[in-house]
């Protein structure tokens, strides 16, 4: 089986996490996407363990790429970078929107050398946009589009960040759709095109909790879900608590001890005590899974995160793989989620080092000679990490 996306060639200027997970998604999907990356480096360098000279962070962002390192402030470089693009299928990037334009390589410029050119850019508020020129992280877009007002009106906990950087990633995912969606309508067209992602446009558009917000409508939505602490750890009941407590009196044989009188604060406290009582004779997780099953109702263990590989179905699917950590051993990795009937996918190899594969991109792409590779190298074009071996 051969890999979707096969024969692509995409140039990835951008950093952090917006930008570098839609391309590792394109290289887990068969494309050759070779990281552009500054001399000082992509900052993801200095998060996680480090292994190799490669920290875990940047790891998981990056594996799979390829790694040319190019200083566009010096002189030949915009001119690299043109004969580059000239050979590329997809651009991304995720600088402020005047960034490639001022370097002389934004979307106006580099369609001349070549119209077949897709470019995606992911920027916090968008091109063109009243606050387009704003400094934006993940935790920015949470703030402004909602997210952890939401998160605190629901815990009833102080104000917090999000732990995960939702609006990095949808805004990966929704530019990966935009980018393969441009692909085939240049089948149909012969042209590219550029796609502006804003953060908090793809943060807005997947969270599917906002109708209830904006339609003033939040009592509408389903009640919260159940957390019980039983014996064996903490689990989570995707239901409402009067549709189990029915369920559980009716065919698990839990009785009801409320009484006629009681106020309903007082059933409530009544009947979740009960329900309690009974929690806690399910001291097995197999326990739980014969009694929710019986009343079909999902429910799941909360997991720490450190230990999710233990689960399942994710060690069934092998969806954490060991990668080579280029120290002679392995290390830890998510793979592609993509399952295919006839196609192949998934991460195909390590994070590169900065500037690894300058001579080897700049052969097999512009057919460039060791001797003028070695004149880019000595005029301060091309750099690389001297501690590690290049090709």
């Amino acid at each position: 089986m051969t890999y979707p996306l096969e024969g692509l060639k995409i140039l990835d200027f951008s950093r952090v996490v917006a930008g570098p997970f839609a391309g590792r998604l394109l290289s887990d999907l068969g494309a050759d996407v070779v990281k552009v990356e500054p001399p000082d480096g992509d900052v993801t360098r200095y998060w996680g363990r480090e292994i190799a000279n490669l920290t875990g962070y940047f790891f998981y962002q990056n594996a799979g790429k390829r790694n040319v390192c190019i200083d566009l402030r010096a002189e030949g470089s915009v001119e690299l970078v043109k004969a580059l693009v000239k050979e590329a299928d997809i651009v991304i990037e995720n600088y402020r929107p005047d960034v490639m334009p001022r370097l002389g390589i934004g979307y106006d410029d580099l369609k001349q050398i070549n119209p077949k050119l897709i470019m995606l850019s992911i920027s916090g508020f968008g091109h063109n946009g009243p606050e387009s020129q704003r400094a934006t992280y993940a935790p920015i877009v949470h703030a402004e589009a909602g997210l952890m007002h939401r998160m605190s009106s629901r815990s009833g906990l102080p104000l917090h960040g999000l732990p995960t950087s939702l609006a990095d990633t949808n805004a990966s995912l929704h530019g990966l759709i935009g980018v393969l969606s441009a692909v085939i309508m240049r089948d149909r067209t012969g042209l590219g095109q550029h796609i502006d992602i804003a953060m908090i446009d793809a943060t807005v558009a997947t969270d599917d909790q906002l109708h209830f917000d904006i339609d003033d409508s939040v009592g509408t939505g389903p009640v919260g879900d159940e957390i019980w602490k039983l014996p064996f750890g903490n689990i989570l009941l995707s239901t409402d608590f009067r549709l189990l407590f029915r369920l559980l009196v009716s065919e698990m044989g839990v009785l009801d001890p409320s009484i006629p009188g009681m106020s309903l604060e007082e059933k409530i406290s009544a009947r979740r005590a009960a329900v309690a009582d009974y929690a806690n004779t399910l001291d097995t997780p197999e326990k739980c899974d014969a009694v929710f099953k019986q009343l079909n109702i999902a429910w799941g263990i909360i997991r720490e995160p450190g230990n999710v590989e233990e689960q399942i179905t994710l060690k069934a699917r092998g969806a954490i793989v060991q990668v080579d950590d280029r120290a002679g051993g392995t290390r830890p990795v998510t793979q592609s989620p993509y399952r295919f009937s006839n196609a192949q996918s998934g991460v195909r190899g390590p994070a590169p080092h900065r500037g690894e594969h300058n001579s080897e991109v700049l052969d097999q792409w512009l057919g460039q000679s060791s001797q003028a590779i070695a004149a880019l190298a000595d005029s301060g074009v091309l750099i690389y990490d001297a501690d590690w071996k290049h090709s």
